[in-house]
């Protein structure tokens, strides 16, 4: 009996003393079980340390984004063809290659663009069709480091190194979500299929030039075995509700050799910060009218009896420097109104630095909501001159057409209709003069066809406006005579 009891006494004891050792040992917090689950899912965290280099070759499809018919629209397609990522994660490097064409009508027609573009620590850079190599601007560097790491594999690389720390694991929309913040401070939204345990996607605040401050999101789908490890083989990304590319891996590799790094030359070559200073020359048209010229997209200038109104407004440094110049030429009345030819991202990036300096917007009807809504936008990650004295925008809807004149000045805006260019586009007449002003329709000088330029004689005949002279946005002022012979060429 006395036997027993203590043999009881022991096994009693041991119990005792496992049960202990079990409370002892914490449960895994949130953080760890989360990044535990996604690790073993992808492969296991051995596994993952392990690739230090990966490839993908795909095709897919990207959006022309800022250049369809409206601001809404995602109609206008480049097909995405010979496409490469490779990446060296021990080193966060990346070169991307690949070859847009467009399925839509554009300035240069349907021709292929190969394009090659990469990120090697904090450096940027582009390899133009010739080779040349340049460094990209600093912003365009942060940039591609964030969307680097929108891919399960580099984040999740980080986060099992040390390099970046997981946490405030919630459930939202049906996914279990966390935030990632790598060693630079750089956070990051990332979500798991509860019940694949598998990335869904990673979302990310980054500045996008003329949304300014935009979520970023990267969705994965059709998870792939690659090696040791499991790859998402469709991805897909947008800015806010505006998609942006979506491909379809062919194949996947990962540790072969690859040389992502930037050319020597763009490493040593020193960091391209600010802006240049855009260049503006003033040609008096009339009396009472200036094209504002010196690059790429020009503006105009009209001098009415007690106040200026300038049309196009193409970026921030240009606005800044056509206003700049506007009140040189005329520094006695105040300049309160712009006109905005159409809504394409070239043509109305500045619109936010016009609405800062209290200038009114003229627009087709079609642009008013999405500038509404583009002039609200934040812009914390790269302050703009809106976002450092924020106001309200003031819009003038145009319909069809509609007059500004006084005993100075008239300005007549007609809404280019069917146009395959844009569909909400307007056009300045000046009756006086005899003269149109248009954006994009017709380019003076280009060797590609003039695909747009039916449409332009065709509403200009609809308005009955008796045009002699024509001052392109782009290019040079040139007789009416050079509109109607492009014209007869492309339809003969």
């Amino acid at each position: 009996m006395r036997f027993n009891f203590g043999r009881l006494a022991i096994i009693n004891l041991l119990l005792a003393v496992v049960m202990l050792a079990s409370c002892a040992k914490e449960p895994a917090s949130p953080e760890q079980q989360l990044i535990g689950d996604v690790a073993a899912a992808l492969g296991g965290r051995d596994a993952i340390v392990a690739v230090e280099t990966f490839t993908m070759e795909a095709e897919g499809r990207m959006l022309n984004i800022g250049q369809d018919l409206t601001p809404e629209a995602a109609t206008m397609e480049f097909d995405v063809s010979d496409y490469r990522l490779v990446a060296d994660l021990a080193n966060n490097r990346s070169r991307t290659e690949l070859t847009r064409t467009p399925l839509f009508d554009y300035f240069r027609g349907r021709d292929p663009m190969p394009q090659v573009s990469g990120i090697d620590g904090t450096v940027a850079y582009d390899i133009g069709p010739d080779g040349s190599a340049r460094r990209s601007h600093e912003d365009v560097a942060t940039d591609r480091l964030s969307a680097y790491f929108h891919h399960p594999l580099p984040l999740m690389r980080a986060v099992i190194t040390g390099a970046g720390s997981l946490g405030n694991v919630r459930n939202n929309g049906g996914y279990t979500v966390a935030d990632v913040t790598l060693e630079s401070g750089k956070a990051f939204t990332l979500a798991i299929d509860p019940g694949t345990k598998l990335p869904a996607y990673i979302s990310s605040t980054d500045h996008h030039y003329y949304f300014r401050d935009v979520m970023r999101k990267t969705e994965f789908a059709d998870y792939m075995a690659v090696g040791d490890v499991m790859l998402p083989a469709e991805i897909s990304q947008s800015f806010d509700e505006f998609h942006v590319f979506r491909i379809q891996a062919t194949t996947q590799h990962v540790n072969e050799p690859v040389d992502a790094s930037a050319p020597q030359a763009v490493i040593a070559a020193a960091p391209v910060t600010g802006s240049t200073p855009a260049q503006v020359t003033a040609e008096q048209l009339a009396d009472g009218i200036w094209v504002l010229a010196g690059q790429s997209h020009h503006s105009v200038l009209f001098e009415f009896s007690d106040h200026l109104k300038l049309l196009e407004a193409p970026n921030e440094l240009r606005t800044l420097a056509v206003i700049a110049k506007a009140q040189e030429l005329v520094p006695d009345k105040p300049l309160t109104h712009v006109i905005n030819t159409h809504h394409h991202f070239d043509h109305s990036g500045g619109l936010r630095t016009a609405v800062s300096a209290g200038l009114t917007v003229i627009t087709q009807a079609a642009n008013e909501a999405f500038y509404r809504r583009m002039a609200k936008q934040p812009s914390t990650l790269v302050p703009d001159p809106l976002s450092r004295a924020p106001r309200e925008i003031e819009i003038e809807a145009v319909n069809d057409e509609a007059v500004y004149a006084d005993d100075s000045m008239t300005i007549e805006l007609y809404h280019v209709a069917g146009s395959p260019h844009s569909s909400s586009i307007l056009m300045a007449y000046l009756p006086e003069h005899r003269v149109l002003i248009e954006a994009d329709l017709y380019n003076p000088g280009r060797t590609t066809p003039q695909l747009f330029a039916p449409n332009l004689l065709d509403n200009i005949q609809k308005f009955e406006l008796d045009v002699e002279r024509i001052v392109p946005i782009h290019g040079g002022i040139i007789e009416f005579e050079e509109l109607e012979t492009a014209v007869q060429a492309l339809r003969n």
